[in-house]
């Protein structure tokens, strides 16, 4: 077993409360305007230091343990919408650890720092309208002028996109072709030529803003540059082992939830002649989703310690995206069937559980290119 603490158990009342009283009473609301009021949420999260949980305290972080990151993902992870989730993770781990990893202190002063206070909402832009999971085919591109570059291009499906404060951006920087030549730049959303082209309206995931945006001809500083030019493919790449790695701790959470839900759900309904819950076809199917939640979050925990340990999580953050994706679909799928004609009714949490979980096995890699990665593992 993991070495969870008393500390660690703590906090995990604390984000779990934080939930129940800041976040599951306004999803609904969320939900339907399509927008969360990101600055305002994350103000809060900021001010209880759940968005710099692991950095540097210099620059406001906690300091703290990678636990603490599975803690706060697994609890967020059972809030009523996903949508929350996805946005406070682009945050933690999606946009910030490459600027926190290999910023200049400059940087970090100006843009991590808010990021982790909570005044500043962050966003990734990597994806775009000709490469999603071919990173290596992206075209937006960077030319250096004296001491700016001058950005054209475009980014899609940018999550926090609409009200992000700044961009950490992945752009070709030289004519070196496939993954060389790139570099992640901080781009204040402010700058001229930076424009949002559209509102992406999505299946799932609503209350998270999903935005297209544009670059014609911005100029940022070179300074702005993180880490070393030219690097950041192999940055970015490293930067996606900890996405991985929390989306999966986020969604054992809310596999958990849903099951818990599910079963509550059955206990109470009484069909031909007792409780649903004695069916056993039925008690048995959430019986083998609770074991694989359950060997999961124990996946999870492993490439956890991995982690603490300094050791590459390449293989586990692959693996875990793959097996947690499908099982987010299986688990939803499930749980609406079992609700019956309740479960396929939108005031029912079913339905958008099941639109919000199908994004697990595209977002972040697709399950194919998950396979792609292990088969090449393997030698295959």
């Amino acid at each position: 077993m993991v070495a969870f603490t008393e500390e660690h158990q703590a906090f995990r009342k604390t984000v779990r409360t934080f939930v129940e009283r800041e976040i599951d009473p306004y999803v609904d609301g969320w939900e339907r305007d399509g927008r969360m009021p990101t600055h305002e949420l994350f103000g809060k999260l900021g001010e209880l230091g759940f968005l710099g949980l692991e950095y540097d305290p210099a620059y406001g972080g906690g300091g703290a343990d990678h636990l603490f990151s599975v803690v706060l993902a697994e609890e967020i992870g059972r809030a009523d919408a996903a949508g929350v989730g996805m946005a406070i993770a682009v945050q933690t781990d999606m946009a910030t650890p490459s600027l926190a990893r290999f910023g200049s202190h400059e940087l970090k002063e100006r843009y991590l720092a808010p990021a982790i206070r909570g005044e500043h909402v962050t966003a990734i832009a990597v994806t775009e309208p000709d490469a999603g999971s071919d990173v290596a085919g992206l075209k937006t591109r960077a030319v250096q002028d004296g001491d700016h570059w001058v950005i054209h291009g475009s980014k899609l499906y940018i999550t926090n996109g609409v009200q992000a404060d700044w961009l950490c951006l992945l752009a070709r920087t030289s004519d070196e072709g496939g993954a060389r030549g790139m570099s992640q730049i901080v781009v204040p959303t402010d700058t001229p030529g930076v424009s949002v082209s559209r509102t992406l309206d999505k299946l799932g995931n609503r209350c998270s803003d999903t935005a297209e945006l544009s670059f014609d001809g911005a100029r940022v500083p070179v300074a702005n540059t993180i880490g070393q030019a030219g690097r950041g493919f192999q940055q970015q790449m490293a930067q996606f082992q900890n996405e991985r790695m929390v989306a999966c701790y986020g969604r054992v959470g809310a596999c958990e939830r849903a099951l818990d839900r599910t079963a509550a759900y059955l206990r109470g309904r009484e069909a031909f002649g007792g409780p649903l819950i004695q069916n056993q076809y039925l008690s048995y199917q959430l019986a083998e989703l609770y074991a694989r939640v359950d060997m999961c979050r124990h996946y999870n925990y492993a490439c956890a310690e991995a982690f603490m340990r300094g050791e590459d999580t390449s293989r586990f953050a692959t693996i875990a995206k793959l097996a947690i994706g499908r099982l987010c679909e299986d688990v939803a799928r499930t749980c609406l069937q079992y609700h019956g004609g309740l479960g396929y009714i939108e005031e029912t949490w079913t339905a958008r559980f099941l639109r919000d979980m199908r994004l697990t096995s595209i977002g972040g890699g697709a399950d194919e290119v998950m396979l792609q990665v292990i088969a090449k593992m393997h030698g295959m």
